[in-house]
C-alpha cells in the first residue's frame, strides 16, 4: 500500500516515500498531503471495497451454485474472484490505517495483511494471464484445446499459480513489521541495513515486470492471434468478441500503467532526478491517485470476465429472480411470477454457441 504509507508516515507496503525529505537541512513537511489522504482515501477505498465485494461474491455464488466448474475457464474465473476478495479483505485494514494514521493490529497482522494484499494482487494478474491463454487455446488451437483444457489441468494450473503468487509475496511476509515512529505505531517494511534502496528498487521492478510488462506482452501476442482467427470465421458474434478484446486490453493498460510508472519513478527518483520537496509531494499525490485507479480494477474484473458471458448472464438472471424477486414478491405483489421465471430461463443458446459464450 504505497500511498497509505508514503504520505501518512504509514505503510508504504513497498516503495516508501520518506515523510521528511531534506533539502538544505530543511524538513519537507507533508501535513497537508496526509490530511488530504485521510479525508478522501477512506471513502474511495470503501467504495472500491463495497462494489468489488458485491461483484466478486456474485461471481463465486453463480459459479458454485450452478456447478459450472466443469470447464477450465470457469475454474480460472473462480480463482480470479477469490484473488480479488483476498485483496479486498486486506483493504479493510488499510482503510482503518489511513483513517486513523496508526497501525493498531500488531506485528503479526502487519506481516499477514501486507502479504495478503500482495498475494491477492499478484494472483489476480496471474489468473488474468491464464484466462488470456485459455481464450487463445480455445479459439486459435481448438483441436489441441479439446485435450488440454481439462478440469484436472485447470486445477493444477490454479495451484501452481497460487504457489507463484505466494513466492512473489515472500518479501512482504518477511520484512513488514509493526514499528514505533513519532509515538505512533506504523506498519512498514524493515529491510536490512544498507540494503534499503536495493529492496525498494527490487519491489518496483518486480511489480512492473510481473504486474505490467508480462501480462501486456501475453495479451498482445494472444489477442492478436485470436483476432486473426476470428476475422477468418463467419458470424456476427466475432465482432462482439473483438470489441471485448480491445476493452480488456485498454482497461488493463489504463488501470495499471499509471500506477506502475509512478511506482517506478518513485523508486528511481534519487538515482535519475534531483530530489526536492515539491517533487516529492507531487509524487505522493500521483501515487494516491494512480493507486485508487489500480484498486478499481478488482471491481471491473467481474464485469469484463464473467458478466459479459451469455450463459453467466442467464444464470445470474435466474438466481436473481429465484432468490431476490421471490423474497421481494412478498412485499411487491406486481413482480413477475415464478412461472414466467422458469420459462425465461429455459431459453438458452444453441450447443454450438455455448463454448463461444464460455470463452467470451
Amino acid at each position: 500500500m504505497e500511498t497509505l504509507t508514503a504520505v501518512m508516515k504509514s505503510v508504504d507496503v513497498s516503495v516508501e516515500t520518506t515523510v521528511f525529505d531534506y533539502e538544505d537541512s530543511v524538513p519537507c513537511e507533508k501535513v497537508n498531503i496526509r490530511e488530504l489522504g485521510a479525508q478522501f482515501l477512506p471513502p474511495l477505498y470503501s467504495l472500491v471495497f463495497v462494489v468489488g465485494l458485491l461483484g466478486n461474491v456474485v461471481v463465486v455464488v453463480i459459479l458454485t451454485k450452478y456447478k459450472r466448474l466443469r470447464i477450465m475457464t470457469n475454474i480460472f474465473l473462480l480463482n480470479l474472484a477469490i484473488s480479488d476478495l483476498l485483496f479486498l479483505i486486506s483493504l479493510v485494514f488499510w482503510i482503518h490505517y489511513v483513517m486513523w494514521n496508526e497501525w493498531v493490529f500488531g506485528s503479526f497482522m502487519c506481516k499477514f495483511i501486507s502479504g495478503l494484499y500482495y498475494m491477492g494482487l499478484y494472483s489476480e494478474i496471474f489468473f488474468i494471464i491464464l484466462l488470456t491463454i485459455d481464450r487463445y487455446l480455445a479459439i486459435v488451437h481448438a483441436v489441441f484445446a479439446l485435450r488440454a483444457r481439462t478440469v484436472t489441468f485447470g486445477v493444477v494450473m490454479s495451484v501452481l499459480t497460487w504457489v507463484l503468487a505466494g513466492l512473489a509475496t515472500v518479501p512482504e511476509f518477511i520484512f513488514h513489521e509493526s514499528q514505533k515512529e513519532d509515538s505512533q505505531r506504523v506498519c512498514l517494511p524493515l529491510y536490512p541495513k544498507n540494503q534499503e534502496d536495493r529492496w525498494k528498487l527490487f519491489h518496483a521492478l518486480r511489480m512492473n515486470i510481473l504486474g505490467l510488462a508480462l501480462p501486456v506482452l501475453i495479451m498482445v501476442v494472444c489477442y492478436s492471434g485470436i483476432i486473426k482467427t476470428l476475422l477468418r470465421c463467419p458470424g456476427k458474434k466475432k465482432y462482439k468478441a473483438i470489441r471485448l478484446i480491445f476493452v480488456i486490453m485498454v482497461v488493463f493498460f489504463v488501470f495499471w500503467t499509471p500506477y506502475n510508472l509512478v511506482l517506478l519513478l518513485s523508486a528511481f527518483q534519487t538515482i535519475f532526478f534531483e530530489t526536492n520537496c515539491e517533487q516529492s509531494k507531487h509524487l505522493d499525490v500521483a501515487m494516491q491517485v494512480t493507486e485508487v485507479i489500480a484498486y478499481t480494477h478488482c471491481c471491473v474484473n467481474p464485469v469484463i470476465y464473467a458478466f459479459v458471458g451469455e450463459r453467466f448472464q442467464e444464470h445470474l438472471c435466474h438466481f436473481f429472480r429465484r432468490h431476490v424477486v421471490t423474497y421481494l414478491r412478498k412485499y411487491i405483489p406486481f413482480l413477475p411470477s415464478e412461472k414466467s421465471d422458469r420459462v425465461s430461463f429455459s431459453v438458452s443458446p444453441s450447443t454450438g454457441e455455448q463454448e463461444f459464450s464460455f470463452v467470451f
